[in-house]
């Protein structure tokens, strides 16, 4: 089995990537963000932890979280988001080495973990590989937008507190290029399963970095994240 982590910055279309990976026959796909999701509210450590750090009211009644009162907490507040991080990323990381275990076990042949975070929080270091999608600013400043319905500036600031994508670049094994039709993305999406799946890959050691990014050509006008 192969692992490939897929990243990259907001608007840049690592979703819309992943949607199409989850088409392929032996794919399993994992969301960080919705695995976090979770384990803030069914896991008894992280949600424990949570109300400690940010109140009881950080869930409702019905003992939801209450995302947008815990972003108001979070947005534009590095002690506090690095607090939640601290809580909520070993939780994930432990869930998506289950999750990699799981997939091994029930015969998967691609596992891909999708997260804004990769290099960040380290999982680089324990995935085959790792592929960033990638966008012009103002194409992805336009699909943020349209899909959060937040201002320009506000899509700027959050920009500004990701990775620099020069930098994802730079680390990445492959760059998946989405600043054009959905077709074009979509053509690269496939190359790279196909080259992932090929009888001569073979998965390298993680922790290694690559000389230099394979890049394709592609991207989708539409898609966001």
């Amino acid at each position: 089995m192969t692992t490939l982590g897929l990243t990259g910055g907001i608007g840049s279309g690592k979703t819309a990537a992943a949607a199409r990976l989850a088409e392929k026959p032996g794919v399993r796909i994992v969301f960080a963000d919705d695995v976090a999701k979770r384990l803030m509210v069914e896991d008894p450590a992280v949600r424990d932890a949570v109300r400690q750090r940010f109140g009881a009211e950080a869930y409702r009644e019905d003992g939801t979280l209450d995302r947008a009162h815990l972003a108001s907490r979070v947005f534009g507040d590095e002690v506090e988001l690095a607090a939640l991080n601290a809580i909520v990323h070993p939780a994930v990381r432990r869930a998506m080495l289950a999750a990699i275990e799981s997939a091994r076990a029930s015969g998967v042949r691609l596992l891909v973990y999708e997260a804004a975070l990769i290099f960040e929080t380290g999982a680089d270091q324990i995935l085959d590989h790792v592929a960033v999608v990638d966008a012009p600013e103002a194409v992805r400043i336009q699909r943020a937008t349209a899909r959060d319905g937040a201002t320009p500036e506000a899509v700027r600031t959050r920009m500004a507190r990701q990775m620099d994508p020069a930098e994802m670049r730079r680390r990445a094994n492959s760059v998946l290029e989405n600043g054009g039709p959905v077709a074009e993305l979509h053509a690269q999406v496939d190359a790279l399963y196909e080259r992932l799946l090929s009888p001569e890959a073979s998965p390298g050691a993680s922790g290694e970095p690559p000389s230099a990014p394979e890049a394709s050509t592609s991207s989708e006008s539409g898609t966001m994240r």
